[in-house]
């Protein structure tokens, strides 16, 4: 090992330890010890203490402690006498320095400068850490790059961050290079930053790179049921589930030593632009350490095999970046060329199936006027017409196939769009049209991503498009007739309709022990599979984390057991979950990741559960925040009385059915109430009761559990004569 480094290191760890100290003292004297400090919109305390120490920073005595800890943990500075070659001191001195920049940035948001301002977006909240977590678990981001530090000049830093967006790595930015950081860098060339880019600007002082670590540590928590305290459990999964490097920019300084050593101890190595030292034996990261004096025209590649990350990346025949990271670029009405649907002009797209002879597999045809017919901030109808063939293909298979051509046309830098079936808009942007873009790359994405993603399935597809109001107005009508079919056909699937169910093990690459059992009316916990998802997958890959289920014998028909549930999730789940039950949330529930969308919870008083959603982030009727009930729920553990769900399942016929169904639900926040409202209502009208939705109580009506128990009295719910629940 270097001793260039190890010196480096803890010197700078001793630099930053001695300005937190500082900062918490001041504060102490301004505030007093019981302060309380938080991260916002988060249940994880400070994530990367609390998952090694188990310590929850609650207050400015909480970090005092969290200090002597730090203190004992900093390693004297390296001396000819004292040098050793090898690298427990450093490591020591990294972890050191990252606690110790927890404590800096926390105070931030106490005392300033805060952490959220102009570009910079601080610590990610539980919202950000589910949404983008699931990018994590499923591949669509198989890794991130933290940046830290300026490339040589602006347009190095595009073409850094463009090559790593387009293998989909996310790319969090810290840190600067005499005073300037590559996230400005950035902004001077008119890049659009932010989580929908995954080009995240966290902070421009050093240590904002907690923040990059602390989304590793969160991970480790939230989806891989790593206990907090255990340490050693939480640094290995870091090392061999999330797949992330440092790419060091410009000048690395002894306090950037200092953070590499604490990025090292995740199993994260360090690539450098400049000649420093390396440290190239393997041993705590899965191949070399610290690489240096790297071209930054080789740089992503090398980090990448550094890594030992595989990237896949597919490659579309159009004139703009293509790929999942630019799928969250928004393109501004003033930067604008030509603009489709929305409120100002009809627009539709439509797949469906045709013979063999109708298709002309790659043709691309538009009717209409192109891009190169008109000019800048014009209207145009649209309507794109998908045709495929596939000796495996099923009509059941349309509607999964066409809600992807949302997804595949935003993944093009510069196109905007939003909806599905004949409620879409789409924009192309000025400098997408300058780089020559047309109309007809969009057939372009659709049959280039079709065949990759759906290949095994499809084997012929053609793309029509249609600028023409007249022809847009038949292809609506001519889909509408279809979309209408298809809602029906969904509403006869029912659990007892099909004889298989099928697992989603995605997520198992973040939580071991979880599986996931889809049936046609209990989406994924994500809310992200249905029960045709999961079938139109395992028909693309026979061997993927989608597989068949066979129900079998039904054990307990109103719990919704059934033998060949129980045999495939005994075996899935590395024989930790002996039996589950489909319809109830008391008895052996089904267990979580940790990318649920809400979770349900028992409020044992009233007799009935609330529910809540993760955008709601304050205090909940049974007395926990959404992220620590979180904790009890995550990480693949059965916990009987909390369970994860979708918020579509709330308004399922199945929905814990056999606890008594929705009829239990007392309590749920009045942003979740209003984003499911038709589902609401819809169930609330088959059960009898059309004015149950009134009856369920808000953080407006209600905020403890003996708030809704009085609450539920006044308004007579149904809940005060149902049978107990416990």
């Amino acid at each position: 090992m270097s001793k260039i480094i190890a010196t480096g290191a803890i010197r700078g760890a001793y630099k930053i330890i001695e300005k937190a100290d500082k900062t918490l003292q001041d504060s102490i004297k301004k505030h007093g010890a019981e302060q309380h400090i938080e991260f916002p919109n988060t249940g994880y305390y400070l994530p990367i203490i609390y998952s090694m120490t188990g310590i929850a920073v609650e207050k400015l005595s909480d970090a005092q402690k969290v200090m002597e800890e730090i203190k004992k943990l900093l390693p004297p500075i390296p001396s000819e006498k004292l040098w050793l070659p090898y690298l427990g001191g450093t490591l020591d001195a990294g972890i050191a320095t990252i606690w110790a920049e927890e404590i800096i940035e926390v105070i931030k948001y106490l005392d300033g400068p805060p952490p959220v301002d102009g570009i910079w977006v601080g610590a990610a909240t539980d919202v950000i850490i589910r949404e983008r977590g699931i990018e994590f678990v499923d591949g669509t981001a198989p890794g991130f790059a933290a940046c830290v530090g300026a490339c040589s000049d602006s347009k190095n830093a595009v073409k850094i961050a463009r090559e790593l967006q387009e293998k989909n790595i996310y790319v969090f930015m810290t840190g600067s290079t005499d005073g300037k950081s590559m996230s400005e860098q950035l902004v001077e060339e008119g890049v659009e930053l932010g989580w929908n880019t995954r080009l995240v600007p966290f902070g421009k002082d050093i240590t904002s790179t907690i923040y990059a670590l602390g989304f590793a540590a969160r991970a480790a928590l939230s989806f891989g049921g790593v206990q907090a305290g255990d340490y050693k459990r939480m640094l290995q999964y870091n090392k061999d589930r999330v797949f992330a490097f440092v790419l060091a920019l410009g000048e690395v300084d002894e306090e950037k030593y200092a953070n590499a050593a604490g990025a090292i101890s995740f199993g994260f190595p360090t690539i450098a632009d400049t000649p420093i030292p390396e440290i190239l034996p393997r041993g705590v990261c899965t191949y070399e350490h610290v690489v240096s004096n790297i071209p930054d025209e080789e740089i992503v590649s090398r980090a990448i095999e550094v890594r030992g990350l595989k990237i896949t990346v597919d490659k579309v025949d159009i004139p703009v970046a293509f790929g999942p990271a630019f799928e969250g670029e928004r393109v501004r009405k003033e930067d604008t060329y030509v603009e489709f649907g929305g409120n100002r002009s009809e627009a539709v797209e439509f797949l469906h199936m045709a013979e063999s002879s109708e298709i002309e597999d790659g043709k691309v045809e538009v009717f209409g006027p192109e891009v190169d017919d008109m000019p800048p901030d014009s209207v145009l109808p649209l309507g794109i017409e998908v045709l495929v063939y596939g000796r495996k293909m099923q009509t059941d298979f349309e509607p999964v196939m066409e809600r992807q051509i949302h997804y595949f046309i935003n993944y093009a830098t510069g196109i905007f769009h939003m909806g599905q079936r004949d409620i879409i808009w789409t924009r192309f942007s000025k400098e997408a049209v300058k780089n020559g873009f047309k109309i007809k790359h969009l057939g372009t994405i659709l049959h280039a991503k079709m065949h990759s993603t759906f290949g095994n399935i499809m084997d012929k597809i053609q793309v029509k498009i249609f600028t023409n109001p007249e022809d847009v107005a038949v292809l609506k009508q001519k889909a509408k007739g279809v979309f209408k079919l298809r809602d029906e056909r969904l509403r006869t699937l029912t659990d007892e309709s099909v004889d298989i169910f099928y697992s989603c093990s995605l997520c198992q690459s973040f939580a071991p022990n979880h599986v996931c059992a889809i049936s046609p009316e209990r989406p994924g916990l994500c809310g992200a599979y249905n029960w045709l998802d999961c079938r139109a997958a395992f028909e693309i890959n026979p061997t993927g984390p989608n597989q068949p289920i066979k129900k079998g014998e039904t054990l307990d028909e109103r719990l919704g057991v059934w033998k060949g549930v129980n045999e495939f999730v005994y075996k899935i789940s590395h024989q930790k979950l002996e039996s589950f039950s489909a319809y109830s949330m008391m008895v052996d529930p089904m267990t979580s990741c940790g990318c649920f969308e809400v979770i349900i919870t028992i409020l044992p008083t009233t007799n009935g559960v609330m529910a809540v959603n993760r955008e709601y982030s304050e205090m909940t009727p049974c007395g926990m925040k959404f992220s620590t009930i979180a904790g009890m729920v995550g990480g693949g553990i059965q916990t009987p009385g909390f369970i994860g769900v979708s918020k579509y399942f709330i308004g399922s016929k199945k929905f814990i059915l056999a606890d008594g169904g929705l009829k239990r639900l007392v309590w749920m926040p009045k942003q979740l109430k209003e984003e499911i409202l038709a589902l609401l209502e819809s169930r609330s009208a088959e059960i009898g009761i059309p004015d149950f939705v009134s009856k369920i109580a808000t953080e407006e009506e209600a905020t403890t559990e003996e708030e809704v128990l009085q609450w539920i009295a006044k308004v007579n719910h149904p809940v005060i004569e149902m049978e107990p629940m416990m």
